[in-house]
């Protein structure tokens, strides 16, 4: 059976319908034909026929001589050696029609250009398959922007958790401690890895063990909030008092996902109970109020465990220079209550700040990159009911960075007004005469 060669038309056609995108130049670079994926692609808003007879450059004129100097080394490189060239992935924008906005459209392609011989060897055509990948790279840049932005974001969480001046853990679903901060591992004289699992228990006082373990897990066999106390052994061989706290985080549907605590040295409240129960019988009830009010300056202290929003101190995010509110948690809204802090400045909504120089020591921080700490500092501010008051505050001031530069402060403090007050009820009760 004789088989009869398609016609010169129906090669024509059969160029036309290929699926991949191909582009036929003369030697010289002038466009004489391009099949139909390739006119989709790149002829969105023209005809095939306008562009036929062109040259390359005038049909897809680069929006930068880098991109145009990469098409033209592969030109050249077929018109000198006669062998294919692969170009690398690269940004090629094809310019918009002046009528619908004119620039360049963002696009990115993968081409390869194959000479073609007449039978004497000599290059009679270019021949140019095209891939346009605009869309995977796109996702691509996207996919590694969200990553950095992760990456970003886990970095200033980590930050502010080993900022913070509180010992921090977490455990697993299952109650399993798996991690901790630096300031936990300073306390313990233990490393990360051996604050993990279950030997730590061995660092809590024998007594309180068996009470500890039998309320933890309680807890977290009903998914509830711990708080306990007990005697935690530092790394010099005494053992202190802790006010422990956790929080579990949770599922839609109530499962645990993790949990999240911290634990607060509360050995001075401790001792100064005891000395006001043994100063003077008759002052038991002052002594019992007394306790609560030092329980309650150490709940203040505890950490931000249940993020930010659940935190017992004050806490705040401050942006830039200017000291401008980006977050401030439920603690710090309570001490200045009618004031809309966010999106304001230090200055603009605290000039009491100002007026008593913390303002100062804010910009001493943002500019030196040294963080500051104080304790038990007293500070004057109108209240929500426009009565002047006076509280005690334990805070610190932490620069952040974001690319290496300062761009912001943290600050935290709690609430130590009650402990002052007992401490000094506690002297004035020393220095009375015993009968």
């Amino acid at each position: 059976m004789q088989t009869t060669l398609p016609s010169v038309t129906e090669y024509f056609n059969l160029f036309r319908a290929l699926p991949d995108k191909y582009l036929l130049l003369s030697p010289e670079g002038v466009v004489l034909d391009l099949n139909d994926a390739h006119a989709s692609s790149s002829l969105p808003q023209r005809q095939r026929e306008e562009v036929v007879g062109l040259d390359f450059f005038t049909v897809w004129p680069p929006n930068s001589d880098t991109e145009g100097d990469v098409v033209r080394r592969s030109h050249e490189h077929v018109r000198q050696f006669h062998a294919p060239d692969t170009m690398p992935l690269i940004r090629y924008d094809l310019p918009i029609p002046t009528e619908n906005g004119g620039g360049y459209e963002q696009r990115y392609w993968q081409a390869t250009h194959f000479p073609v011989l007449d039978p004497t060897g000599q290059l009679r055509f270019i021949l140019q398959k095209t891939e346009d990948v605009t869309e995977q790279q796109l996702a691509a840049q996207r996919h590694a922007q969200v990553q950095q932005q992760l990456a970003e974001q886990q970095q200033r969480t980590r930050f502010i958790l080993e900022s913070l001046p509180v010992m921090v853990w977490t455990a697993t679903p299952a109650g399993v401690f798996d991690g901790s901060n630096q300031r936990l591992q300073q306390f313990t004289g233990w490393a990360a890895a051996e604050l993990m699992g279950s030997a730590w228990l061995q660092l809590i006082h024998p007594e309180d063990q068996p009470n500890f373990e039998r309320t933890w897990q309680q807890a977290v066999a009903n998914a509830a909030d711990f708080q306990a106390e007990y005697r935690l052994r530092r790394h010099d061989g005494q053992y202190r008092w802790q006010l422990v706290r956790g929080t579990p985080r949770l599922t839609a549907t109530g499962s645990i996902l993790m949990w999240i605590g911290s634990n607060t040295d509360i050995q001075e409240q401790k001792q100064m109970v005891q000395e006001l129960l043994e100063a003077n019988e008759q002052q038991a009830l002052l002594s019992d109020q007394a306790y609560a009010a030092s329980r309650a300056a150490a709940s203040q202290r505890d950490m931000l465990y249940s993020l930010l929003e659940t935190a017992p101190a004050m806490f705040a995010i401050l942006r830039g220079p200017d000291h401008q509110y980006e977050y401030v948690n439920p603690g710090y809204r309570a001490l200045f209550a009618g004031r809309e802090l966010l999106g304001r400045t230090v200055a603009e909504l605290v000039p009491e700040a100002s007026e008593q120089g913390f303002t100062a020591l804010l910009d001493q921080v943002y500019q030196t990159g040294t963080p500051f700490a104080a304790a038990e500092a007293p500070f004057s501010l109108v209240g929500a009911d426009g009565k002047l008051q006076q509280v005690y505050l334990n805070f610190s001031y932490q620069p952040f960075r974001e690319d290496g530069r300062i761009v912001g402060l943290l600050a935290f403090a709690y609430d130590v007004t009650d402990l002052v007050k007992t401490r000094q009820t506690l002297e004035q009760l020393g220095s009375q005469p015993r009968g």
